[in-house]
């Protein structure tokens, strides 16, 4: 019921929606790795900073706000914003950034046939998804930003002056 589990949730959701898609990696000459691999799937951070290059193409997962409401005659709301940073590498421009707007599709067409992850965090609108036209070739970036809502917190103590 909290962000940490709606991280996960939705890591496993992306992984499973974007397991076919093949993209490129940047692979040191003669270092015998494979030159093609799935987008690998992290939750707050990558690893480390040379990760930012290094570990292309990845999706990466943010908690950025959460906020719990609740107005006058209307019953306690709960949501989280969640940023979506996808990251692609190719030696072509053009389909470095199609790689992008490729995953983001995939995920945003997921997201919104099932508008829920886990069984308990319902997808929210409007989704808001970018990729970004500067020119950092030969990596390309994009994003998306979801807002979930979730499961609220009752009080479980009544207090003697409300």
């Amino acid at each position: 019921m909290t962000a940490v589990i709606l991280l996960k949730e939705l890591k496993k959701f992306i992984e499973e929606h974007t397991k076919d898609i093949i993209l490129c990696v940047r692979v040191k000459k003669n270092s015998g790795e494979s030159k093609e691999r799935t987008a690998q799937v992290y939750t707050m951070q990558l690893p480390d900073k040379e990760a930012e290059t290094q570990q292309i193409p990845y999706i990466l997962l943010q908690f950025l706000t959460g906020k719990d409401e609740q107005n006058e005659g209307v019953s306690a709301e709960s949501e989280c914003k969640i940023r979506i940073v996808v990251a692609t590498y190719s030696e072509d421009g053009g389909a470095g950034a199609m790689d992008v707007l490729n995953l983001l599709t995939r995920i945003r067409v997921a997201l919104l046939k099932a508008g829920i992850v886990g069984e308990q965090f319902l997808l929210k609108k409007p989704l808001e998804y970018i990729v970004y036209p500067d020119s950092s070739a030969p990596y390309y970036l994009g994003e998306m930003l979801t807002v979930w809502g979730m499961p609220k917190i009752e009080r479980e103590v009544e207090l003697e002056w409300q």
